[in-house]
């Protein structure tokens, strides 16, 4: 009698690993399963004994004979699992009804001299403009295209120009203006999005070489709601492959404070484009961190917003209980203008709350419970200075700082398996197909690699992550009862992560410049669905501060960096 170590789920993962063993396989495939779980001795898993082994084989046989038949059926990625993510276990604030659109259109907004400086101005700034017919959409669209061919061979944010389009919604835009009819803060303003959301017409290559030539006939929701605020589509912007750092098919998206630099990811193109201004706004994703990443790395500001605020419908899918879409732009009231476009439900994408969208605008720190992530604060961390000051003018502000601390005493760095999990299925034909092969990235951090071993994970262990997760947004939920904002330091702790599991939001913004003059980050956490509350506060800060007015000069001639 002897013992054997192994992970059941490893059954399914073997076959695909051992493509050259296919003769025997073909004899005895759960043999050369077992066989192959000996030879590589792994160290997570049960012991059984050869008796047992031995009645397992006709299950397992009986398994992998199911599992090769839902292989003859084609699954696109669009199609969700029947388990839907509720982040909801427990009673939330729920916010205010919606208000009436609190946006103020300054008077008296001027073009610039020089007209380069154009690319500095806020969203309302330039609904100024256009609503005063000081400049049309076609001439700010095409101000935006022209920037955007300029600089982007430095840059490499642009997958897909949809210049044709722009310029034709951009005269409609014109017309109903001269009609008097005007839709809004975003009418007639241009925008870039990050490439894997599908347009008709236009390919959606998910910035990965195989699907390069991918066009999908269906209209993302989001694209469509910006439509309908009058907002003009001028560029598919890059993303690390399949949602994933700053690498794509074509180059690596640059951070435009240090052309040396990646600008991080995965919503690479989106912040690099909003940091050299050849954008007014971008929409960006999230599963864990590519918002709030590459807004750090390229000194902007960006809103991750709850799970189920904004549709997928027409997004690729990575992690179909942790995707998020959300805006990036020049500061949080820009993001503020371009979530109220965005959000609600569609009848598309099941997972959206309808839920209102209450922004005051202004806020008056003092009459708010603000908490402060204090231990992660305490640590010794490269741009601690600057979070530190971060707190004082919070301060200056009138917030009083609670102490706050994040979920403890729960495995949560372990509960990366339920993403690596969910991807690895949105993207099992690439894996089966060994077309993975065809993405830039082969390290063992990058996707492909990710993808195969996530198929020894086993089943009961992805469920009793799932479980965790459960508590983990039981206490999240109850500890956020507490407060009205959390600030921290944006990469503090486990946070990010456990943000990112429990579907809370964040904004985060830029704080300084460390001694690199790199820009540096602060975030701000906010209660389910309230990002009214969490968008007002950033906004105060911003008011205070003047780092989301810093661009780098190679963009902007003449403007202030971060040594002046």
């Amino acid at each position: 009698m002897y013992y054997l170590r192994f992970v059941p789920a490893m059954f399914l993962g073997i076959l695909f690993l051992l493509p050259a063993c296919r003769t025997e396989t073909e004899k005895n495939p759960v043999q050369a399963v077992i066989d192959s779980v000996v030879l590589y001795h792994n160290p997570m898993g049960l012991e059984f004994t050869e008796e047992e082994i031995h009645l397992m084989e006709r299950g397992l046989k009986n398994q992998l004979e199911a599992y090769q038949t839902m292989r003859e059926y084609e699954l696109d990625n669009a199609v969700p699992p029947a388990l839907r993510f509720d982040p909801v276990f427990s009673r939330i604030r729920k916010p205010a009804d919606e208000d009436p659109d609190p946006w103020e259109i300054p008077e008296q907004i001027e073009i610039p001299e020089p007209l380069d400086d154009l690319a500095t101005y806020t969203i309302p700034e330039l609904a100024s403009l256009i609503r005063s017919g000081k400049i049309r959409s076609v001439e700010l669209t095409r101000f935006f295209l022209d920037r955007l061919h300029k600089y982007d061979p430095q840059l490499h944010t642009v997958i897909t120009y949809t210049e044709e389009y722009a310029l034709e919604y951009a005269r409609k835009m014109d017309e109903e203006l001269r009609a008097g009819k005007w839709r809004g803060p975003l009418h007639g303003i241009p925008y870039g999005i990050k490439d894997l959301f599908s347009f008709p017409g236009y390919p959606t290559t998910w910035g990965a070489g195989a699907y390069r030539d991918q066009v999908l006939d269906e209209k993302a929701t989001v694209i469509s709601r910006l439509e309908e605020a009058g907002a003009v589509l001028v560029a598919k912007l890059s993303l690390g492959a399949l949602a994933m750092g700053d690498v794509w098919f074509n180059d690596t998206t640059r951070n435009p404070w240090n052309l040396e630099q990646g600008s991080s990811g995965s919503s690479a193109g989106p912040a690099a484009a909003m940091a050299a201004g050849l954008v007014p706004f971008a929409i960006g994703t999230e599963t864990l961190g590519s918002i709030v990443s590459p807004s750090t790395r390229c000194g902007v500001t960006g809103l991750r917003p709850s799970f189920g605020r904004v549709s997928r419908h027409g997004a690729m899918a990575l992690s179909w209980s942790m995707d998020k879409i959300g805006p990036i732009c020049k500061n949080a009231h820009d993001c503020a203008i371009v979530f109220r476009a965005i959000h609600g439900p569609d009848s598309l994408d099941l997972t959206v709350k309808n839920y209102p969208f209450h922004y005051p605008g202004e806020v008056n720190l003092k009459n708010l419970k603000i908490g402060y992530f204090r231990e992660a604060f305490d640590a010794d961390y490269r741009g601690r200075d600057n979070d530190i000051k971060s707190l004082e003018v919070l301060q200056g502000l009138g917030a009083r700082l609670i102490p706050f601390r994040f979920p403890q005493d729960l495995p949560v760095e372990s509960l990366n398996i339920i993403l690596y999990a969910e991807a690895a299925a949105a993207f099992d034909e690439l894996t089966r197909s060994n077309r993975d092969t065809l993405l830039v990235r082969q390290d063992i951090r990058a996707w492909p690699n990710i993808f195969r071993t996530a198929r020894f994970i086993p089943a009961v262990e992805y469920i009793q992550a799932n479980r965790f997760r459960t508590l983990l947004m039981e206490q999240m939920n109850r500890l956020m009862q507490e407060v009205d904002v959390v600030v921290t330091p944006t990469y503090g702790g486990n946070q990010l992560l456990t943000t990112n599991l429990t579907g809370h939001p964040c904004v985060v913004v830029p704080n300084g410049f460390d001694q690199d003059n790199s820009p540096t980050s602060i975030s701000f956490i906010g209660n389910l669905y309230d990002e009214g509350t969490l968008l007002a506060v950033a906004r105060a800060y911003q008011q205070a501060t003047p780092f989301d007015e810093m661009r780098p000069e190679s963009f902007h001639s003449g403007l202030s960096g971060p040594n002046e």
